[in-house]
């Protein structure tokens, strides 16, 4: 793909985001001025770009809205819930255009199509043209056809499959989605869809590239079910805007750094000429401290040029949260707060999956339908909050919503009920404790499975992601006034703080967010349970884990009389590791694993010590599972 390609999709989804934006602003304020002239700017600027790439259904398309808000700042026409819709279905088309050509540069086969019935709903005045949707039955409505709430389960499958990288057989996984896919639409009586799903599928398999596949299957999903497979593209991390500021300071840098390997090379050659040891060691010493300041500047120049403003992921759920609502019948809106806030570019698009879950059962589990908020004395437009601050290295995202709150009773009885914790012990938890169930695997307060939530999947997603970056998510809640869910994370993924251990003979890194604390016991205080290890440590009994065994590298020396371990922090689980010795706390930057070895089970990465040898980083909650 060209330069200018890049330019002119980089752009046009700037111009959608801001679109969007406008007209949910327009909807909530008909007579905000401002709002309207900016959205058909949008409109007026996306036509003027797709002409210069000969884009001409992408320019078709962006007229007819440009035409349909021209009208309404002339006063020939009125702001409506149905002209709303039109224009946001304009940019969703738009949008998956953009999705289709970041893959290849190319101008999708049907954009001409599809342009033109767009034109004809918004000339007819038709039915908004929006996104399939679920009713309330479970059956997805849409398209030339429908798919039950089974089929959307199966179609989530087959794009979670895809989306393993690395996975075994990853062609005849292509192929066997496609098949899926295939017998899917033949059966729900959707024909014309076939032949571009098994086009699509071929081209997949013969290029080894799942991409073009998995955004045909998404497009079959109806809008509800889309969160839980979502497609994650590239093409906002292909192309950054940084401050030009930001780009002279790394100038600078790299000036100083010039100096200091100067330095470095003149202490060598004193060496060579066998000068004074201890002259030449103050030299080092000096030359060393002044090398790790100019490092640690560097690391925080390239950490400035990595960030995204919150911005970036919020700006995607306001138009969410309004489909969401209209969908379970429960109006509701967004507010957003912080969303200048910064943080590493990956910690901004990962944050996009966990969002949506923890806002989608804001939805469907803590808000209120309209009637029973006015009875309550509620407003009947719920309220969901998002805010993000920012605390030196550690980023906080809440998720608020003004709904009824956890019913912890109704948790207590149904963890009891489904097998989550022994009744003894949810007795005696605590109310926070019993609200942090939400984030059990499989653990769900819905009598029923819908296409939009139900599976217990959810909020478990939510905590494994956030864990994934290094965060941690905790959620509170008031009886009647809503509930809060805090996400904290690190301000960087591009540091990883590790502590290293011995295990077998061999020197292993722990990220040290996992570790709570070490511990030396004598081995008699260990205990045998079932097949498995355990200690107490301040009264708590901890399940332990042999690291050297798990990694199938059993110790044939004599086990010695004290026990060190590692305490460690999983989900919220306490786990010990038995390891061989304690390391040192270290920073590194972590390498993926690549080549024959990408994917390896229970490693994060690897990273280099001070002596050259290779530090294996290892991932606990896969290695552990």
């Amino acid at each position: 793909m060209n330069e200018f390609v890049e330019q002119f999709l980089l752009e046009s989804r700037e111009l959608v985001e801001q679109a969007t934006a406008d007209l949910l602003a327009i909807e909530e304020n008909p007579g905000d001025i401002d709002r309207l002239d900016s959205a058909f700017r949008g409109f007026h600027t996306l036509k003027g770009s797709a002409g210069i790439v000969d884009f001409a259904a992408m320019a078709k398309a962006a007229h007819v809205a440009e035409d349909v808000l021209a009208k309404v700042r002339s006063g020939k026409t009125i702001i409506s819930r149905e002209l709303i819709s039109h224009c946001l279905s304009c940019l969703d088309l738009i949008l998956q255009w953009l999705d289709a050509m970041q893959i290849d540069g190319e101008i999708p086969d049907k954009a001409e199509v599809e342009a033109e019935e767009m034109i004809a709903r918004f000339n007819a005045g038709s039915t908004p043209v929006t996104p399939p949707m679920v009713s309330h039955d479970g059956t997805a409505t849409g398209g030339s056809g429908s798919f039950s709430a089974a089929a959307i389960s199966l179609l989530q499958s087959q794009i979670a499959l895809l989306q393993e990288k690395g996975a075994e057989n990853f062609v005849g996984r292509l192929v066997s989605a496609g098949r899926v896919a295939v017998n899917l639409l033949r059966s729900s009586g959707q024909m014309a869809e076939i032949t571009d799903i098994e086009r699509t599928a071929g081209a997949a398999a013969a290029a080894e590239d799942s991409a073009p596949l998995i955004l045909a299957l998404n497009k079959l999903l109806p809008a509800a079910a889309l969160p839980e497979s979502i497609i994650t593209t590239d093409a906002a991390a292909r192309v950054l805007r940084v401050d030009v500021e930001r780009i002279d300071a790394l100038v600078k840098l790299t000036g100083e750094l010039t100096i200091a390997k100067n330095a470095v090379g003149y202490a060598a050659r004193l060496a060579q000429a066998n000068s004074d040891p201890q002259a030449l060691a103050a030299l080092l010493k000096n030359q060393h401290a002044i090398l790790g300041r100019h490092i640690e500047e560097l690391q925080r120049a390239v950490l400035t040029i990595r960030v995204l403003p919150m911005r970036q992921v919020f700006n995607r759920f306001p138009k969410l949260v309004r489909e969401i609502g209209e969908q379970l019948g429960k109006p509701a809106k967004l507010v957003t707060e912080g969303d200048d806030t910064e943080a590493d570019k990956v910690v901004v698009e990962s944050l996009f999956e966990p969002l949506l879950h923890v806002i989608r059962n804001a939805l469907d589990h803590g808000v209120e339908m309209a009637k029973e908020r006015v009875a309550g004395a509620k407003p009947p437009v719920a309220t969901i909050s998002l805010r993000a601050s920012r605390s030196d290295d550690v980023v906080l995202v809440e998720v608020q919503d003004d709904g009824r709150g956890i019913d912890i009773q109704k948790v207590r009885t149904l963890a009891v009920a489904r097998g989550v914790a022994e009744p003894e012990t949810i007795a005696q938890m605590t109310d926070d404790e019993v609200a942090d169930l939400v984030f059990a695997p499989g653990f769900s307060t819905a009598a029923t499975v819908t296409g939009l939530s139900g599976r217990g999947v959810g909020m478990n997603v939510v905590r494994s992601s956030v864990e994934r970056l290094g965060g941690s998510a905790r959620i509170s809640s008031k009886p009647g006034l809503g509930m809060t869910v805090t996400l904290r994370l690190p301000f960087s993924v591009m540091m990883t703080p590790v502590m290293t251990v011995e295990a077998a003979g061999q020197v292993f890194g722990l990220p040290l967010d996992q570790v709570v604390e070490t511990a030396l016991l004598p081995r008699e205080q260990i205990s045998s349970i079932g097949q498995g290890q355990a200690f107490v440590l301040r009264d708590r009994t901890i399940p332990l884990v042999n690291l050297a065994a798990s990694l199938g590298r059993a110790w044939d020396g004599q086990a010695p009389q004290d026990v060190k371990i590692v305490v460690i922090s999983i989900a919220g689980q306490l786990s010990g590791l038995e390891v061989d010795g304690f390391g040192d706390r270290l920073d590194v930057m972590l390498k993926p694993m690549d080549g024959i070895l990408h994917g390896m089970p229970g490693v994060s990465g690897t990273s280099l010590l001070g002596d050259g040898s290779v530090l294996v980083v290892l991932d606990l909650p896969d290695l552990l599972q």
